[in-house]
């Protein structure tokens, strides 16, 4: 069979109340839902409700990298891609079917996204991969239609198919074959970063990644993990360094973590003012965890001395002071595309 949409559900019944009837009735291709052991009765909602759907179940809670590479492990030979779709995404029809449409049209192409909106406010970008995701030189993420915390207004003006340094995991379409070839998502990631990981692996073996906005979809967040959880703040900040420290080489990996080391310690300290203590010990508890993950964790055979640059041979040198000191707070202000 040619794709397979595959939501991984962990104690997310409300999410599947809520979002599955749309994502089915808007679908060509078959959905699997794996769960992560959930103990809320999601599966026995699935069950009684959604009998035709397939089930995988997980033995214990993965995360998001860890549940996805169990999954899709159980799924090997059975289809040529997969569609990740987080669990709280609502779709329009044909959504899918132009995603499949792009790689099956474009042999390049590793993986590719649709836009994706806010479920909350759909005329503004989401805040996770909004119209496709961009690393700046020391590995801090951004988004066409979202830089920080400033979210635009989706008015036509990102609508152009467009290759990107990393597709979000909330809706990633991707082969089959390069997914099992990079061995899945870092499952020590548990949540949070593992899908820009991969996208900077696959990016370095020459593969490439796209933002295909004439499909929709929209995305609420915080299904799993709220913004105001301090445990989310942890896994960015940890799984941010830890993804510079297994793709950079020594030097590299040196060069970015003293540039970057000062301000996500200025970050924390913000952090304590704005969202309170546990965010900003939070930041601390990554580093210190980092130091802890890093020597058993593999590094990546192919190691980078920088950050690969984008499709237009140009990349912003730190996002966070163009935002602040340069005043440029929209993508299109950036000057990364001709």
């Amino acid at each position: 069979m040619k794709a397979a949409i595959v939501i991984l559900n962990y104690n997310g019944k409300e999410m599947l109340e809520r979002f599955l009837p749309n994502v089915i009735i808007n679908s060509i291709f078959p959905i699997i839902v794996a769960d992560n052991a959930s103990t809320d009765g999601s599966c026995d909602f699935l069950a009684k409700s959604y009998p035709e759907l397939e089930i995988l179940n997980n033995s214990q809670n993965l995360g998001y990298a860890g549940g996805y590479n169990a999954a899709l492990e159980q799924l090997k030979g059975r289809f040529t891609y997969y569609i990740l779709l987080n669990s709280d995404v609502e779709v329009n029809a044909g959504w899918d079917c132009k995603l499949i449409h792009f790689l099956d049209q474009n042999s390049l192409a590793a993986g590719v996204q649709p836009k994706i909106l806010s479920h909350q406010n759909p005329e503004n970008f989401d805040y996770a991969g909004a119209c496709g995701g961009f690393l700046d030189s020391l590995g801090y993420p951004y988004c066409r239609g979202r830089i920080l915390n400033t979210i635009e207004k989706d008015e036509g003006q990102y609508d152009e198919i467009l290759e990107v340094d990393w597709a979000s995991g909330a809706c990633l379409a991707i082969r089959t074959n390069v997914f099992e070839e990079f061995a899945g998502f870092r499952a020590d990631f548990f949540a949070h970063m593992e899908e820009i990981e991969l996208c900077w692996r696959i990016r370095k073996k020459g593969m490439k990644l796209y933002c295909l906005p004439q499909s929709t979809v929209y995305h609420l967040g915080g299904g799993t993990l709220s913004k105001t959880n301090a445990y989310k703040t942890y896994l960015n900040f940890r799984n941010s360094i830890l993804m510079l420290y297994l793709n950079l080489d020594r030097k590299g990996f040196r060069n970015v973590f003293w540039k970057r080391l000062p301000l996500d310690m200025i970050a924390g300290v913000h952090l304590m003012f704005s969202q309170g203590w546990a965010h900003s010990l939070a930041v601390f508890w990554a580093y210190r965890d980092f130091f802890k993950m890093r020597r058993r964790m593999a590094k990546d055979s192919l190691l980078a001395s920088k950050l690969v640059k984008g499709s237009s041979g140009r990349k912003v040198l730190s996002i966070i002071l163009t935002y602040y000191f340069q005043g440029k707070k929209k993508f299109s202000q950036l000057g990364l595309v001709k």
